[in-house]
């Protein structure tokens, strides 16, 4: 149980903590600038995606952003709903854009399921970011967030940078993308639990005495449901 202290006291706890704080954003804001500096990979080929303006290749995703930001959202050809989990990632995007696009950015969910499922799913949920289908290319497979089949067999998937079993078809992720004239390159990609950072209600609850209170859960995120679907 958490101990309960004088206000002097606990201001003198405070303060030491905010020394370690200091010390994590300052360790932040280098891991930042190593992940800026990190080298680049052009990409060769064509992919191309359905959106809700036309099938449109990589580069022509950005728009007038020369950065693109790709949320890979767990929703297979033949889910009839997206990944619960997702969502929950996905709820922190909505009103983002403007912000992004005022820094150059771009940002867009991609999923494998077909167009008209992600529409139909996003309209549920109530969301206006921009989400495009990569079911027509073998743009998922090779951002190592889609498995085949003869690889599940297989008993390991390559995610997150190494050798692991996955439970699923489809993985989170997040990919970032820069371009110069036409030419595309993969910058960078994150994985498991390289998203926390995009999930605004971890780091709120982050901040509270009981914290993400997961501990006790069979599996981390048990407690999680779409929005629409939590019983009260």
């Amino acid at each position: 149980m958490t101990e309960t202290v004088s206000y002097s006291e606990w201001l003198e706890a405070r303060q030491q903590l905010l020394e370690q704080e200091k010390k994590f954003t300052q360790l932040r804001e280098e891991l930042a600038r190593l992940r800026r500096a990190l080298p680049r990979v052009k990409l060769d080929k064509n992919y191309m995606f359905d959106t809700t303006s036309g099938e449109k290749s990589l580069a022509e995703l950005f728009g007038d952003n020369s950065q693109l930001i790709i949320y890979h959202f767990m929703f297979g050809p033949d889910w009839e709903e997206g990944c619960p989990s997702c969502s929950f990632w996905a709820d922190n995007y909505n009103g983002l854009d403007i912000h992004l696009q005022h820094r150059d950015t771009r940002l867009i969910a991609v999923s494998r399921a077909p167009l008209d499922k992600l529409q139909a799913y996003r309209e549920r949920m109530g969301w206006s970011f921009e989400w495009a289908s990569s079911l027509k290319s073998d743009f998922n497979f090779d951002m190592r967030v889609s498995f085949t089949p003869e690889q599940l067999a297989a008993g390991e998937v390559e995610y997150n940078y190494r050798k692991t079993v996955f439970p699923s078809s489809e993985a989170p992720g997040v990919s970032v993308f820069s371009k110069e004239d036409d030419e595309v390159f993969h910058t960078y990609s994150a994985y498991a639990r390289g998203l926390d950072a995009f999930n605004g209600a971890y780091q709120l609850l982050d901040l509270t005495p009981h914290g993400r209170a997961e501990d006790a859960l069979d599996f981390t995120m048990a407690w999680i449901r779409r929005h629409d679907q939590y019983v009260d």
